[in-house]
């Protein structure tokens, strides 16, 4: 076997030298570095790919909520503290691996061979997410085609009357004080003694629940497949397929349109909404004068304003990993992480105040406070927003506008979070798969698919709500903290440093000195925090009052638990299955494999370069 020889390095180094000297001063962009395994065709290419993978829905439905529920624009400091001292450093981490081994969230763990389980973790994790976030582009593909109607749909009685369907105030089934079930005043299954009346649902309401949903009682009543959702849902996977299925060379196309025109959307939807009466109100309940600085000392606010960082930023998911492994060597991975990570949190602060100075006009035709219209997620995707749309004039052009940038929104993350699963598939097995590309596209997008049509029966929004609640709180965390402890810990800070100088060049001690606290330091405490917070707070989901039942309960934790056990049960494979006794076993799956340096071999210098036998 071939020995690591430095004292061969100086030769090595001088004839890379002379081999660069010797090419011409201007390279073809589009040139694969890594022929094999291929290359972003540019730059562009994989900052709109990264970008429109960190912008998904939760910048429009989830980051506007929680800044104003969390002290308007006050919540904007902790958020963007938190930002550099967690988000940014993780962000560069995963950044800086991937390219620098050109391989996905699996293979990359060949630098901590009992660790390879984070990487697993990472590809269920993300495949869990992949489908019920198909049907959320389902929901929104349904909604745009719905859009093309004048009067929209939801604003219209008629068309609850003649879908038969009942506008009777909405009541809840009580028992012991605790809301069993949402059921209608003619429910034979619950006594009157135990029902409590509620709001009368609107008319977006009915038409979500009603028509769109076509809701059962709970997840123990299946129902039969809602086939309007079932197309949609078919036309997503139609369309994350043509977009993936040559990789990164096709995917890299699609992002110009996907990743750009939203903004333009945006803008448009901003533009209008600023312009429109009690707009005002809005954005004043959204960072005005409904800031309160006081809420700083809560500790729940900074722990909302850090999970939203991880989340938006999609940490732990494998996507960060996988797109920067296309990169070439020496690109510039700091200046990469920058630009998504300001243009990530810009876009969250710009999106809400299209959403608030929609919701403050909706407020003001209805004569209420913003508060009483304020939502998040479902609701305010495809309720509150839907409602508020329906009183502007050209009411369908601007709803076309939302639901069209949801869905491009949408399939932006998809295209990221299919790539992962693809990536992962052809590292494992490079001889085999890398040219079967396009079969393995159509038989992973089959799968999720078949995977997903639960999620589009009678009681599928109760399966998407049991998954994202179970899949999109603590697991990420667990996943994240274990990264920082194989890379920081483990594989070693100085080390990690020495091969980002690799690709980066080599920086002073004071450059690295911001990187080694947090990634040390302040970024694990930061986790651990939010986790203890996360796991204590934690209350299983429900949606509209309707509780699940225990069984339901009992896969959601089989979910999550599945996806962290895959952490300890890859760490006991690597120690069993390793050479030696145990203390040489243990040694050997903690030092990295002969297998972990750049992908090239021309990249491969200092202790990564492997002397040929004479």
């Amino acid at each position: 076997m071939a020995e690591y020889k430095r004292s061969n390095f100086a030769d090595f180094a001088l004839k890379n030298i002379a081999d660069a000297d010797e090419e011409p001063p201007a390279k073809d962009c589009s040139e694969n570095e890594n022929s094999e395994r291929g290359n972003w065709t540019n730059k562009t290419e994989y900052i709109l790919s990264v970008i429109g993978f960190a912008i998904g829905l939760g910048n429009v439905w989830r980051f506007p909520y929680l800044t104003y529920k969390n002290g308007g624009g006050a919540f904007l400091i902790p958020y963007f503290v938190l930002l550099f001292v967690t988000g940014i450093p993780l962000y560069f981490l995963e950044t800086s691996l991937g390219q620098f081994c050109s391989q996905g969230p699996i293979h990359l763990w060949r630098a901590v061979p009992v660790m390879q389980g984070v990487g697993v973790a990472m590809v269920c994790l993300n495949t869990l997410t992949s489908i019920y976030y198909d049907v959320i582009i389902a929901y929104s593909l349904f909604y745009l085609f719905a859009s093309f109607q004048s009067p929209l749909p939801w604003s219209r009685f008629s068309s609850l009357v003649e879908g038969n369907i009942s506008v009777t105030p909405q009541v809840s089934c009580m028992l012991n004080g605790v809301p069993v079930c949402n059921c209608t005043q003619g429910n034979e299954m619950c006594a009157p003694s135990n029902m409590v009346s509620t709001q009368e649902l609107s008319l977006p309401e009915q038409y979500w629940t009603h028509v769109v949903l076509q809701r059962s009682s709970g997840l123990h009543e299946t129902g039969e497949i809602v086939w309007e959702l079932a197309l949609c849902l078919l036309l997503s996977t139609i369309l994350i397929f043509a977009s993936l299925w040559h990789g990164i060379k096709t995917s890299g196309k699609v992002v110009y349109f996907t990743a750009t025109f939203p903004y333009v959307l945006l803008t448009i939807l901003l533009i209008r909404g600023v312009t429109l009466e009690g707009a005002r109100n809005g954005i004043d309940f959204y960072i005005g004068s409904q800031s309160n600085l006081t809420k700083l000392s809560e500790l729940q606010v900074w722990s909302d304003a850090a999970s939203q960082t991880l989340y938006s930023l999609s940490i732990a998911f494998g996507g960060v990993i996988t797109l920067s492994s296309y990169n070439k060597f020496h690109n510039n991975v700091l200046l990469d992480t920058l630009v998504v990570t300001f243009a990530n949190a810009a876009t969250s602060v710009f999106a809400g105040f299209a959403i608030f100075s929609v919701l403050g006009h909706m407020a003001h035709v209805y004569a209420k406070q913003v508060d009483e219209v304020v939502q998040e997620g479902f609701a305010l995707a495809f309720i509150a927003y839907p409602e508020a749309l329906t009183n502007l004039p050209v009411a369908p052009l601007f709803s076309i506008m939302f639901f069209f940038m949801l869905v491009l929104i949408g399939l932006d993350s998809q295209l990221v979070m299919m790539e992962v699963i693809f990536t992962s598939l052809t590292d494992a097995f490079p001889k085999y798969l890398l040219s079967k590309r396009p079969i393995i596209s159509v038989i992973t997008c089959v799968v999720i698919f078949f995977l997903s049509l639960p999620c589009v029966t009678k009681a599928g929004i109760y399966w998407v709500t049991l998954i994202e609640g179970f899949t999109s709180t603590f697991v990420p965390l667990i996943v994240a903290l274990f990264e920082i402890i194989g890379f920081l810990y483990i594989y070693g800070c100085n080390r990690l440093i020495q091969d980002i100088e690799m690709m980066i060049g080599t920086k002073s001690v004071w450059y690295w000195l911001y990187w080694r606290v947090c990634w040390y330091f302040i970024t694990p405490v930061i986790i651990v925090l939010i986790l203890v917070l996360a796991l204590m707070e934690f209350t299983p989901p429900t949606y509209a009052l309707v509780q699940y039942p225990s069984w339901g309960l009992a896969l959601g934790w089989c979910m999550a638990i599945f996806c962290i056990l895959c952490i300890p049960l890859v760490a006991i494979q690597k120690l069993i299955t390793a050479d030696g006794d145990l203390r040489k076993r243990v040694k050997s799956v903690l030092s990295p494999s002969e297998d972990w340096h750049p992908y090239l071999e021309v990249h491969r210098t200092e202790h990564y370069y492997r002397a040929t036998e004479p």
